[in-house]
């Protein structure tokens, strides 16, 4: 896994192997990236279900200010750590993802909702975002999942699917 482009193309990024993890393929991380590129720039992101980090990574790759990685598994932020050593401005928290979501007092441009499969743990992530008001105006979710539909009072932006993985893009 590399960093696809901006700052920090080229990177080489740990973690494809993470247990309960699928990192993004490149072609899917580039056609998501295209289609959010424009809100990149001076974002505050939170990278939530970090995993190897590398869709926080590629925002602040594309100017994003700050990026927060949120992930409880003790070898996912051993990763997250590495990944993001000599990267400005990537904020690595060890939390599961309601206790974060309730006690952040930030709130996002961007989040990313990547969670492990088969948990269904998006639903519940949505729910806390829109009751704590974690987006800014007009920020987004995006949304990346096999089986578990999004169900949001957020705005459906953009939808693409890859095989059995479908990305949405909502916003506030």
């Amino acid at each position: 896994m590399r960093v696809i482009t901006g700052k920090y193309k080229g990177k080489k990024l740990d973690g494809f192997n993470i247990p309960g993890t699928r990192p993004t393929m490149d072609r899917v991380k580039e056609s998501l990236f295209a289609m959010i590129q424009n809100q990149i720039p001076g974002s505050i992101c939170l990278d939530l279900f970090a995993g190897s980090g590398a869709l926080g990574i590629e925002a602040l790759s594309m100017g994003a200010k700050e990026c927060y990685f949120v992930d409880h598994s003790s070898e996912a932020l051993a990763i997250l750590k590495n990944n993001t050593r000599n990267i400005n401005n990537a904020y690595v928290i060890s939390s599961d993802y309601k206790k974060y979501l309730k006690i952040t007092d930030k709130k996002y441009d961007i989040i990313f909702l990547d969670p492990p499969y088969h948990h269904n743990l998006l639903n519940k992530a949505l729910k806390f975002i829109e009751e704590y008001n974690l987006l800014n105006k007009e920020g987004l979710v995006i949304c990346e999942y096999e089986t578990e539909n999004p169900i949001t009072n957020l705005t459906l932006i953009k939808e693409k699917k890859y095989g059995p993985k479908t990305i949405k893009i909502f916003q506030k």
